[in-house]
């Protein structure tokens, strides 16, 4: 189940990746003129940049069932995503009010309301995983000569109809029973108000380690039970000061207090380490502040002193209650990091967004005093210090005060050498049994994940690894992760070859 989770959560990324293109188009057509789409507008302009960046908000489930039915097969294939697709329409166009009226032959508003939902991401969810499984299931399938079109993956949107017709009978009478409780659970945390927010900012940072955050973001975020936080706040649509409420307190988090922790670890560093642990820490104290990556930092320390962690998941949740409680709201399509922030200014539903900046000073100089202060009084052994101090050797490439693992790297490209080094540290072909990215990470299914040298991984200069069981492994690369992806593929395809 963890293991479906978390590559739920990597395909979520691919749709999720389109939300920085609708938060641009609309943040600038806002910009241009703050009366938008509410009928005083008058900027042709504008009115095109916002229906365009709706386009995409309107139709995230679509996007969702494509993009988890595609990340979920094998092989990526769009006959997946294309499966997803179909699926997911043949739900909300059976169960549709509309559909359902002319089925059961009563007026439309005689058809429960919660059919007048079932156009949303948790139908989309179900419709792609679906699609993915059968793909990976019956892509290979060959059928008799007389049905042989029909062979292989042009079989897939034909089982995926199938099964959601079977899987729409099922739901005409579960979705009113699973939408009343998912509308208790949202109208639960909404009821808590600016504790919820808190809440959920905590539990949001507790699941980084596993990578199952973006299924908790998923409840907020989107249309899963009604919140949409994210669409909301972009189709500046609900109750100004309470929709983005789910994403504001994110922004003095990862613009001030992540980096103001990265200057108190860079400031307890050991004297031989300043420089190596300079450049980790301003490499990711930069990600944080302007895209709100915040992973490079956070895997920094998150290992190596949980507590300290624990208490950067609390103080998460103290910006979020604090964001909240005084109706503060920005929102974003990619992250809370300076690009989002100033796109979102604009935004008509935004509330007091500038006073985030203020919470935001205040976050940098809690985080630097008290990481400063912990760090020092436990003396924990964050980048730089006690068993993680990692200094420069001849040549200027970077080791550990332990034996260096790894050599033989001879590639001249960064990538290549940090790939090429990952790969013999895992154990290689002989040990992986699948690997793929997401932003920031490396997530590896192994045979044996004991047999991995972490200490090798390290020596690399990547901010975490982390090893969740027997199989499976985390490597935290950073947003450059897709190339060091893209050159470990080469590798093992290399491999591959020599062995043929």
């Amino acid at each position: 189940m963890k293991n479906y989770l978390q590559n739920l959560g990597k395909s979520i990324m691919l749709p999720v990746s389109i939300l920085p293109v609708a938060s641009l188009l609309m943040g600038i057509g806002y910009w241009i003129d703050p009366a938008g789409l509410s009928g005083e507008g008058t900027n042709a302009l504008a009115i095109f940049l916002i229906q365009a960046g709706l386009a995409v908000i309107n139709n995230l489930s679509v996007l969702f069932a494509v993009g988890i039915a595609t990340g979920l097969s094998k092989d990526g294939n769009g006959a997946a995503g294309l499966s997803g697709l179909v699926g997911f329409l043949i739900v909300t166009e059976l169960l549709s009010v509309n559909g359902l009226s002319v089925l059961l032959g009563i007026p439309a508003e005689e058809v429960p309301m919660a059919f007048g939902a079932i156009k949303n991401v948790f139908i989309a969810i179900i419709a792609g995983t679906v699609a993915a499984y059968l793909y990976n299931r019956y892509s290979s399938t060959k059928l008799p000569t007389a049905l042989a079109f029909f062979s292989g993956r042009r079989l897939i949107p034909i089982l995926t109809a199938g099964a959601m017709l079977i899987i729409s009978a099922i739901l005409f009478f579960v979705w009113p029973v699973a939408y009343n409780a998912l509308v208790a659970f949202g109208t639960f945390i909404s009821s808590l108000g600016a504790f919820g927010a808190g809440l959920y900012g905590f539990f949001n940072k507790l699941l980084i380690p596993t990578g199952l955050h973006h299924a908790l973001n998923a409840v907020f975020w989107f249309d899963l039970i009604g919140i949409n936080d994210i669409g909301n706040f972009w189709a500046s649509t609900g109750e100004k000061g309470v929709v983005g409420m789910y994403q504001a307190g994110f922004f003095p988090i990862m613009m001030f207090g992540l980096p103001g922790a990265a200057l108190a670890m860079y400031k307890n560093a050991e004297p031989k380490a300043k420089k190596i642990t300079a450049g980790i820490m301003i490499a990711g104290a930069f990600a944080s502040f302007f895209t709100g990556i915040t992973e490079p930092i956070e895997f920094s320390f998150m290992f190596a002193a949980p507590g300290l962690y624990l208490l950067h998941a609390f103080l998460t949740g103290v910006s979020m209650f604090i964001a909240a409680t005084f109706h503060w709201t920005a929102g974003f399509g990619f992250s809370a990091g300076l690009v989002d922030f100033v796109l979102s200014l604009r935004i008509p539903i935004a509330n007091q967004p500038l006073m985030l900046m203020v919470l935001g000073l205040v976050m940098f100089a809690v985080y630097y005093f008290v990481f400063d202060f912990v760090i020092r009084k436990f003396d924990i052994s964050t980048p730089g210090r006690g068993t993680n101090v990692t200094t420069e050797v001849e040549g200027g490439s970077e080791a550990s005060t332990t034996e260096t693992a790894g050599a033989g790297i001879t590639s001249d490209d960064k990538y290549g050498r940090m790939a090429t080094g990952i790969y013999q540290a895992v154990g290689g072909d002989d040990n992986i049994v699948s690997y793929y990215n997401c932003a920031t990470r490396l997530r590896f299914e192994l045979k044996d994940a004991d047999k991995v040298d972490q200490q090798a991984i390290r020596n690399l200069g990547v901010p975490g690894v982390n090893q969740l069981d027997k199989n499976h492994l985390h490597v935290v690369v950073g947003t450059e992760v897709q190339f060091v992806a893209d050159e470990m593929k080469k590798i093992s395809d290399a491999e591959i070859k020599d062995e043929k």
